[in-house]
């Protein structure tokens, strides 16, 4: 198998730089970027001219469209486009300030638009790549006191589900990485937290003593081989979770929301016109389905 041209984002710490060093020690190629440069200095040490360091910030749609360029220039191609630079945001959504809720979705959501629009035009014109758009179980599921974090994966996935679909003419794949809880920097100082209303400490509470769903955190070097499997398979998913717990989570959100569709499906109807029920026909319809058995579902 031919050596892989690797562009990744976020590549100082966690997920960035552990898949960074699976490409790096099987002989593929890294340009790899993070805010401080410096943070890269041990992976070039390390692997020499196999590392193309790049200091950059994600929301700076100019400097991205340069260093993709650059990049593109200084390997002749890009194979693998790993658009994971981004954070937590902590905090209820009523404690959120305009800067902090603009700030994540300047991050997640739009450094990730900005790598990606700036790739394509060299991927389309080579007639392959493969996007990693690193989403997480928080992109379908949610849980309190991360909503912005949750609004910019949400946005993400669906973001990159067309994309998917607009791009595999061109020979171009597309897969969202859906990680579980991982002993990963993301909740610690790379977090950022809003300042408390008094209003939500007994939510806070209540949330802090609520049993986890996320299950034991994984070990983030393990998701080396895994990544290494996606960009080799020939067929590669347009989504998978890292870990054990998301299934279960999205096992239960799932069958909740079917559930609960089902059951409202007469105002559904109702709500279509023509000939759909009246309104007294979709009140008793709903109403005669209450109680009724639904899906077993997990609660939070």
């Amino acid at each position: 198998m031919s050596a892989k041209i690797w562009f990744i984002t976020g590549t100082s710490r966690g997920f960035g730089r552990e898949w960074a060093l699976a490409a790096l020690e099987r002989g593929d190629s890294v340009v790899a970027t993070a805010r401080n440069a410096s943070s890269l200095d041990a992976l070039v040490a390390a692997h020499g001219d196999a590392v193309l360091p790049i200091s950059l910030d994600v929301t700076d749609r100019e400097a991205v469209f340069a260093a993709v360029a650059r990049a593109h220039e200084h390997f002749g191609r890009l194979d693998v486009v790993v658009n994971n630079a981004g954070y937590g945001q902590f905090g209820m959504v009523e404690e959120l300030s305009e800067a902090e809720a603009r700030e994540q979705i300047e991050t997640n959501l739009f450094g990730a638009l900005w790598v990606t629009q700036a790739a394509l035009p060299f991927l389309r014109a080579q007639g392959s790549g493969h996007f990693l758009q690193v989403s997480s179980i928080g992109g379908i599921s949610a849980f309190s006191t991360v909503g912005i974090y949750h609004a910019s994966k949400w946005a993400l996935e669906g973001l990159s589900q067309s994309l998917a679909q607009e791009v595999a003419g061109f020979g171009i794949k597309v897969t969202l990485i859906e990680p579980g809880g991982y002993s990963t920097d993301w909740g610690g100082s790379s977090a950022k937290h809003a300042t408390a209303l008094p209003a939500y400490d007994e939510v806070r509470k209540q949330a802090a003593n609520r049993p986890s769903r996320r299950g034991t955190p994984g070990d983030p070097v393990a998701t080396r081989n895994a990544v290494l499997t996606l960009v080799d398979s020939d067929n590669p998913p347009l989504r998978v979770f890292f870990g054990e717990a998301p299934l279960a989570i999205a096992t239960a959100d799932y069958e909740s929301r079917l559930a609960t569709w089902n059951e409202w499906q007469p105002l559904s109807v109702a709500a279509h016109g023509g000939q759909g029920l009246s309104h007294l026909q979709a009140t008793a319809a709903v109403m005669g389905n209450v109680g009724r058995p639904t899906a077993t579902v997990g609660g939070r």
